[in-house]
């Protein structure tokens, strides 16, 4: 097999060379992409008069045969194919002659893998912003079905302040609301038609690029045909944007995992989403969760990759470019099946209120309260703060808690205190008082739950 670029070569590529230049076996999957730029590429070319109407409709009509027998699993890839672009063409010039040698007319692979890789990052970010949504319509179930449940807010993996769980709920609802809204952002920037930039400098032939552009639902083109072919921001864009959204998701796992322990007992996992020891028939291991916040991991280190591949290439075009794909694929493809992985999980778990209601009774969680109890009453907050973590302090020395104390006692911490100065200190007291906007009272997580369902439904498929 004569390589289609090999007129300036007497002799072909080494073996393992050969081998080790080919991206056949892992750009494959951009097929579909390929000949759906070359059809829109070769529909401009007989719009402007540089092939035939006939030719034309013998180029699609064939590209068209060569997808469905991709598809179909009828055409085996070789590594002297060396990449999906060349593999395509060759099966076309076999197939047509001379009128499927004309398809290239006016373009290059730089700026055919451009497009290809374009019009691939464009639908991924369909697909993830629809599992997206899947996952923020299940948190805001959850937040709704548990607004005004009280659990241990933490800090420092401490207990904190009393909240509610869909108030916790809902703060993951607003991180994956920014992953959403960065994706729409980045898809902007990557809806731009480079085809037609040739190798570096764009063409003689008189092509019509926006036309192109149309033809691919592109908004628009590429601004400078040297840039058009060397850029990979978008694809780092992607990455960049994928790898905020993994570290999300595993900050969410790592809740899963924890509350799911017997020292937490704070849910139940479905069956489906855990597995058992080989050793200990007792087990029930919270899987899915641990390998959503593994797989956070294998996301950044292609992230890493690219951008270190990218630090020291010149314009325009370098072969090292050929390495932006397989981190892409797998970032892609990872980032889709956490997404819908988490959004089942978290629809088939249950929070146990018995066992996150004892834990809340522990750690001083109405501490917070006192204080801003004393500082409505004209008692500085630095004071108010002192006095409380006085009070904290004798309360774990003698094992009593605030609504233990006599009046003696809150008077030998400071002579302003007394009995009657001592707030409501259930926990309901503490959460219903929290109004502020964006606060845990659970009018307010109502109010957010209601805010997030709006603007869901106004987010438009891209």
């Amino acid at each position: 097999m004569t390589n289609l670029w090999s007129g300036r070569f007497e002799k072909g590529l080494d073996e393992i060379v050969e081998e080790f230049n080919a991206s056949i076996f892992f750009d494959k999957r951009l097929y579909d992409c390929d000949i759906e730029g070359s059809i829109a590429h070769v529909t401009m070319l007989c719009e402007q008069g540089i092939v035939t109407e006939e030719e034309k409709e013998k180029i699609v009509r064939e590209l068209k045969n060569i997808k469905s027998e991709i598809e179909r699993g009828e055409i085996e890839f070789d590594v002297r194919d060396e990449d999906i672009h060349m593999a395509v063409e060759s099966i076309l010039i076999k197939r047509l002659g001379d009128t499927g040698k004309k398809l290239h007319t006016a373009r290059s692979r730089n700026d055919q893998v451009a497009v290809d890789t374009r019009l691939y990052v464009k639908n991924e970010i369909e697909k993830v912003i629809e599992n997206l949504k899947f996952l923020e319509q299940n948190l805001l179930k959850k937040a709704d079905k548990y607004y005004d449940k009280i659990m241990v807010g933490f800090t420092h993996m401490q207990h904190a302040q009393p909240v509610t769980v869909g108030f916790h709920l809902m703060a993951y609802f607003q991180m994956f609301k920014r992953d959403m809204e960065r994706f729409i952002d980045s898809y902007e920037r990557t809806d731009y038609n480079p085809l037609g930039s040739c190798a570096l400098a764009g063409t003689t032939i008189p092509i019509d690029r926006h036309r192109t552009a149309e033809l691919l639902g592109f908004k628009n083109v590429t601004e400078n045909a040297m840039d058009s072919v060397s850029d990979r921001d978008y694809i780092l864009e992607f990455m960049s944007v994928a790898s905020i959204c993994m570290m999300h998701i595993s900050r969410l796992a790592e809740e899963f995992v924890y509350w799911n322990s017997q020292e937490f007992c704070y849910i139940s996992i479905d069956d489906s989403f855990c597995t058992g020891s080989s050793i200990m028939p007792q087990k029930k291991n919270p899987d899915m969760a641990e390998l959503l916040r593994g797989k956070s991991g294998r996301v950044y280190g292609n992230l890493f990759q690219l951008l270190t591949v990218m630090k020291g290439t010149p314009l325009a075009y370098n072969k090292d470019f050929q390495e932006d794909k397989e981190g892409l694929f797998d970032t892609a493809d990872t980032l889709r099946k956490s997404l819908l992985i988490l959004a089942r999980m978290m629809e088939k778990t249950e929070f146990n209120m018995e066992n996150i209601q004892r834990h809340s009774k522990r750690g001083f969680l109405n501490a917070t309260d006192v204080a801003e109890h004393f500082v409505k009453n004209n008692i500085p907050f630095r004071e108010a703060h002192e006095i409380t973590g006085r009070m904290v302090k004798y309360c774990e020395d003698h094992n009593k808690d605030f609504s233990d104390l006599t009046e003696d006692e809150l008077i030998s911490m400071d002579k302003r205190l007394s009995l009657k100065l001592l707030p409501g200190l259930s926990m309901e007291g503490c959460v219903g008082g929290r109004v502020s906007f964006g606060g845990t009272a659970p009018s307010e997580v109502k109010r957010q739950i209601s805010v997030g369902k709006k603007w869901l439904e106004s987010v438009a498929a891209i």
